[in-house]
């Protein structure tokens, strides 16, 4: 295994994982948090062949990395996902597990060590892989439905100030025009059709559904944390727009 700028590294090889699909290039990075009580319990438990789970790398809330999976190999970390249309996101990712117990256990905010680490770490990778800023997701933008992590509270700002991810200032949550589960019509369509082209997958269908409201929760959570409730009023609609104006391309 080859070295790395971020500070020291300890290896604990998972077995969990598998050969990377052949002619699949390593495009997306996967942030998420481990949602256990205890952090070296759930690091064990990514070790542990009976999990069936494991990821690239691991950080401590002090800051401490651990490498459990090769890049070069396919770890297993989203699940069931999808970003920019391409199904079986393991296959073309790399994932990291952040130390913070998750909204079941007593969710907090990341220390300052441990986001500084992160972002050293994410640098590191991004210089060995090319992938490009809006690539850089939560494990909640890939699979909506199933997962909210690393959540709220994670800075992606911070990250995106350091030249990690896609980010822009959000816009204020405040009153006016909003829609919701059940609304159905062209602007539904519309928001739809821009959560699509920034890489969710959401059905174009004109009815606000529940899987629409689930990735406009997780939107939310990434770009427009100051209230998260999957509905999407102005602001969130707003922070939507700013995102997709400042792509440098679509393609």
């Amino acid at each position: 295994m080859a070295s790395l700028s971020p500070g020291p590294i300890t290896d604990r090889p998972s077995p969990n994982h598998g050969p990377r699909p052949d002619g699949v290039a390593v495009d997306t990075l996967v942030l998420h948090y481990t949602g256990m009580p205890d952090a070296d319990q759930a690091l064990a438990w990514l070790c542990d062949g009976r999990s069936q789970v494991s990821c690239h790398w691991y950080v401590h809330e002090d800051g401490r990395i651990v490498r459990l999976v090769d890049e070069d190999r396919r770890a297993w970390h989203a699940g069931v996902s999808s970003w920019r249309g391409a199904a079986d996101v393991n296959s073309r990712s790399i994932g990291i597990e952040i130390a913070n117990p998750g909204h079941q256990w007593g969710y907090r905010a990341f220390p300052d060590r441990q986001i500084e680490a992160v972002t050293d770490l994410c640098l590191a990778i991004l210089d060995r892989h090319p992938i490009p800023p809006r690539n850089v997701v939560a494990h909640a933008d890939v699979a909506p439905t199933r997962k909210e992590d690393p959540g709220e509270l994670f800075p992606w700002g911070r990250l995106a100030a350091a030249g990690v991810g896609h980010h822009v200032a959000p816009s204020t949550a405040k009153g006016g025009r909003y829609f919701q589960r059940g609304d159905a019509g062209q602007p539904i369509e519309a928001l739809q059709s821009m959560l699509g082209i920034y890489g969710y997958e959401v059905p174009i269908s004109g009815t606000f559904c529940d899987q629409t409201a689930a990735v406009v929760t997780a939107f939310q959570r990434h770009f427009r944390p100051e209230r998260v409730d999957g509905v999407a009023d102005v602001s969130t609609i707003e922070t939507l727009h700013r995102l997709l104006k400042a792509l440098p391309s679509l393609a």
